[in-house]
């Protein structure tokens, strides 16, 4: 765990985040700004030093290694190197080569079965590590989700803290539309966990939800706008797939330096 995450250093992150995809020429950019504010908190004062990271929302591995970056875990020249070719940094995040990524993810679903059978294993360990897992909100369309939840409630994993990036937009459209279980907490309530919705761009907020003792697994949904912080970018589908082209990325820069 680090010093108190700052404003400034969450803006000082989605300018670098928006440099290295537009450099890379990757987009994913709309689900990387929505999550990104949230895993800056989680690598900046939550983790400790054995716990654990899962991102099951794979394709937001830019803001991973953003926030890797953040805190002096990965340097400017790897993120140079983000996408390209015999890279560590792919777009997604991969199976080994850097210390701080347990899991290769991205096949959406996966994560968070990693995840709790990690929280089992640091059980089984009689340590007191945790592991916090990064879900989108779509990916609860999946079955193999809710079957990682419901092994995490039946041994009661403590050590387990679900973020669900809930921006409300997946790949073919809104959640409501693809397959809707809005509002997916309601669906939720029957499991034995805490659950919990706050602002994902509220750093007091989600601060103050992960520094709650637990008893059983924490489900927190993250209320995110996709593609945050950049306006023409905002609650816009096509920023899940879209780069920017070179007068988008000066408009987004401006924007950021001037908020």
């Amino acid at each position: 765990m680090g010093k108190t995450l700052t404003r400034g250093q969450v803006l000082q992150a989605r300018r670098r985040l928006l440099q290295m995809h537009f450099e890379s020429g990757v987009g994913h950019i709309g689900g990387n700004l929505s999550s990104l504010d949230a895993m800056l908190l989680v690598f900046h004062e939550a983790l400790g030093p054995g716990d654990s990271f899962v991102l099951s929302k794979g394709h937001s591995a830019g803001a991973l290694y953003t926030a890797l970056w953040s805190v002096g875990r990965l340097a400017d020249d790897d993120l140079k190197r983000f996408h390209q070719d015999e890279t560590l940094l792919a777009g997604h995040p991969p199976a080994r080569g850097i210390a701080d990524i347990p899991f290769a993810t991205g096949s959406l679903g996966h994560g968070l079965s990693l995840a709790a059978g990690t929280a089992l294993g640091f059980r089984l360990r009689q340590t007191q590590d945790c592991v916090f897992c990064l879900t989108s909100d779509g990916e609860w369309q999946e079955g193999s989700t809710w079957e990682a939840l419901i092994f995490a409630c039946h041994h009661k994993l403590a050590n387990l803290c679900v973020l669900v990036d809930h921006n409300r937009l997946q790949g073919f459209g809104g959640t409501a539309e693809v397959a809707s279980m809005a509002p997916l907490w309601e669906r939720l309530r029957g499991f034995d966990a805490d659950l919990s919705t706050v602002d994902g761009h509220d750093l007091d907020a989600m601060r103050a939800e992960l520094g709650k003792p637990r008893e059983r697994p924490a489900i927190v949904f993250l209320d995110t706008v996709k593609g945050k912080g950049v306006s023409f970018l905002e609650h816009r589908m096509d920023s899940h797939y879209l780069p920017l082209s070179e007068s988008q990325y000066h408009a987004a820069m401006r924007e950021l330096d001037a908020a």
